[in-house]
């Protein structure tokens, strides 16, 4: 095994790099295979471009007809493009994206063919796609599942298929995908907010949720992943001893992009060009062969389409520069994990974010509504936002040194704390004159502008307000956004539902004028989400102790968070929302347990598997050689051997030590995971992984690694972390 290892490394460093030549403008490439509003206008007519339009604004249905007119144009412009195929391209409940190809080609009878592409193609099909999980909406053998397009993401072309965003339903009508939910909940904050931006400017007709997602990820040779089992199986390095140097001397955050990585993020960033996926930021990250890219803004909808495609792609690209993507929140232990901040705002019709401060005392109440409803949206559901993040492989990463702590809180920096703390003294009802000049003036219309750089960045937040936005930084690098998403907009739909329900109630009862009243109710909600807000180092006991005394939640592991999406409250959320009905809540929550239990499961296999089959033979195998070299010395010095044997004599105790302990491990690990699966109750099973199998892997990987430090290199089989983390 141990020649694998280094016939991947001289393979690695044999490798010629893979030119990337970039001969035309960014701007030129943006968005040329996408179906999008400026190829619509070519390709379609007068009728078809308004009607998509309109269902992508309004969300009007498209007449059959029209359905007809914009495939038949989709179909001959993806022809023009070397398409061949096209697909319903959706997202189940796996956290990956789905397709199915179909081609154009259709026979027309005595041996003719055309290519045929109709409206009923495009707007709906039934994939079958029966062994995606459901949790339980649907058995194999009811098996109707249907796709349906949704025009508010234009399709593009990937290779040579036309992919068609769509949501993916069951039969019976329950959401069996990440889309469908999402749609709802950003439909829901729409609603809410544009009838809350209506106290400040009766023009807004609609509310956007924008969504800027940061990815970041690993990059290693192909062939030394593939040396690594644990890679190929989970994604992560299930063992191997940290290297002398890792990330402590900070040499390669920001750092020149080695070349080879650069090479691979240009090539990525033309595919994303053609792709439209408006990617603009590059860099190194704190790890060593970690890296990070960013796009500019978009509608959260298209973001999250564009953040799945472009997981996908980074994969694909990668294969063309031999190299292999970890998207793993926690891919090597000691070093910094990945995850993916999503950068959240709201923005009007008129052009205005919620989440900027304007000019005026007037817009800058409006950002105070939008920015203190925020907050308590998250202190009234902090648990269902840590469920949102929850996975086994994002627990490796929260809470960690460099990652948010799994405590939900806000960090909203000094400047706008003081502002709070002013607003909270505002006089219950009618403000005196004095108040409220004081209030616009020297309080509210003292906000600046520009609140970017207002305060330091604090990165121990899971949810921190960075200037004209919140940054929900727990979410993991792997992830899919959303679902998350889905979370936050719904909870912030449901708050400012709730407000607008207030100040109105003060007006109306109250005689209240509209600032009053928003001043009012501002105050009272200041004062029930303090808890929320925290400025300090989010690591350590500290926090911990304190979190307990505010009431915040603490669950560290997944199946602690999770159950927070199937509380009566957060049923009744979802539902009262139109966001999800009770069975589609409960059966995500089932899928997501699950598939816990079986991510712990599989790792648990793996480590068993490399532990008795690669490290232990090892190990015995260096135990022969120092034996023999024993049996020499004694041969050579008779009685006074052990005078020169005692170091090898005293290796040889510690590795038998550990081969012993492995063995012991790996016994008891199978035997606590033979017990899980005989648990037919999913949330127990989860937790028996949880609680009984998972800390098995620290103890086995323990001796695993000071094995490595101790056998000989020449006979190590496994890739080591010097070797995956600093080969280029």
């Amino acid at each position: 095994m141990s020649t694998l290892r280094f016939q991947a490394l001289k393979e690695t460093l044999n490798r010629n790099t893979v030119v990337v030549t970039e001969t035309e403008r960014r701007s030129a490439l943006f968005g040329e295979n996408v179906f999008n509003q400026r190829t619509m206008l070519q390709c379609l007519t007068k009728d078809a471009y308004t009607s998509v339009i309109d269902a992508i604004e309004n969300g009007s249905k498209i007449d059959r007809t029209i359905a007809d007119q914009i495939a038949s144009a989709m179909k001959d412009w993806s022809l023009s493009k070397g398409a061949t195929h096209y697909t319903h391209w959706f997202q189940p409940l796996t956290g990956a994206t789905a397709e199915k190809h179909d081609a154009f080609f259709e026979t027309i009878g005595d041996g003719e063919a055309i290519e045929k592409f109709e409206g009923g193609q495009l707007v709906q099909q039934e994939p079958d796609a029966s062994s995606f999980p459901n949790g339980g909406i649907r058995n194999t053998f009811e098996a109707r599942g249907y796709t349906a397009w949704d025009p508010t993401s234009p399709a593009f072309i990937y290779g040579t298929t036309l992919c068609i965003p769509t949501v993916f339903v069951a039969y019976t009508g329950e959401a069996l995908d990440y889309k469908t939910p999402l749609l709802r909940a950003l439909q829901a904050v729409d609603n809410a907010a544009t009838a809350v931006s209506k106290y400040f400017d009766k023009n807004v007709k609609k509310v956007n949720a924008s969504l800027g997602w940061e990815q970041e990820y690993f990059l290693i040779d192909s062939a030394l992943a593939y040396s690594r089992p644990d890679i190929v199986m989970t994604g992560r390095t299930l063992l191997g001893h940290s290297p002398a140097k890792g990330q402590q001397l900070d040499d390669h955050y920001f750092g020149s992009i080695p070349t080879r990585a650069l090479d691979y993020m240009r090539d990525l960033e033309t595919e994303c060009m053609l792709l439209g996926i408006p990617v603009k930021t590059r860099h190194n990250e704190v790890a060593p062969n970690q890296f990070e890219l960013a796009p500019i803004f978009e509608e959260t909808n298209l973001a999250v389409d564009h953040n799945s495609l472009l997981m996908d792609v980074m994969d694909k690209v990668a294969m063309r520069h031999n190299l292999r993507v970890l998207l793993h929140e926690k891919p090597f232990a000691g070093v910094n994990g990945s995850g993916k901040h999503n950068n959240w705002s709201l923005a009007t019709s008129t052009g205005v974010n919620l989440l900027g401060p304007g000019k005026t005392p007037m817009s800058n109440l409006q950002f105070l509504t939008f920015f203190i409803n925020t907050i308590k949206a998250i202190n009234e559901n902090e648990e269902l936002m840590r469920a949102g993040i929850a996975s086994a492989s994002n627990d490796h990463r929260l809470g960690a040194n460099e990652a948010p702590p799994a405590i939900m809180s806000v960090f909203i920096g000094e400047q706008l704390t003081n502002v709070l703390k002013e607003l909270e003294g505002v006089t219950d009802g009618k403000l005196s004159p004095q108040e409220k000049t004081d209030l616009k003036l020297n309080v509210v219309g003292k906000i600046p502008e520009i609140l970017l750089d207002n305060t330091d960045r604090n990165r121990t937040s899971p949810f921190a307000f960075t200037g004209n936005k919140f940054e929900f930084r727990a979410v993991g690098s792997k992830a899919n956004c959303a679902n998350p998403m889905t979370i936050l907009n719904t909870i912030v739909a449901k708050q400012l539902k709730e407000f607008k329900k207030e100040v109105d109630a003060l007006i109306e009862q109250k005689d209240l004028k509209k600032d009053e009243a928003i001043f009012n109710v501002l105050r009272e909600y200041i004062k029930q989400s303090k808890n929320i807000l925290f400025e300090g180092n989010g690591y350590g006991k500290e926090w911990e102790k304190e979190a307990k005394k505010r009431g915040l939640s603490n669950n560290k592991t997944t199946p602690e968070a999770l159950k927070a999406k199937v509380s009566e409250k957060n049923l009744k959320l979802f539902e009262e929302m139109g966001v999800m009905n009770r069975i589609e809540a409960e059966a995500r929550y089932e899928i997501e347990v699950e598939e816990y239990a079986m991510r712990i499961q599989i790792e648990g296999r793996v480590l068993g598997d490399i532990a008795r089959n690669h490290v232990i033979p090892t190990a015995i195998r260096y135990q022969n050689t120092l034996i023999s070299n024993v049996s020499g010395l004694k041969s050579l010095y008779g009685d006074d051997f052990e005078k020169h044997a005692k170091e090898q004599m005293g290796i040889l105790e510690e590795i038998s030590e550990h081969i012993g302990k492995i063995n012991t491990k790996v016994n008891e690990m199978t035997e606590a995971r033979k017990k899980a699966n005989k648990l037919e109750n999913l949330e127990k099973k989860a937790s028996s992984y949880c609680e009984k199998v998972k800390p098995l892997f620290d103890e086995i990987r323990y001796s695993c690694d000071k094995l490595e430090l101790l056998v000989d290199d020449e006979l190590w089989p496994l890739t080591k972390y010097r070797e995956l983390l600093f080969t280029r």
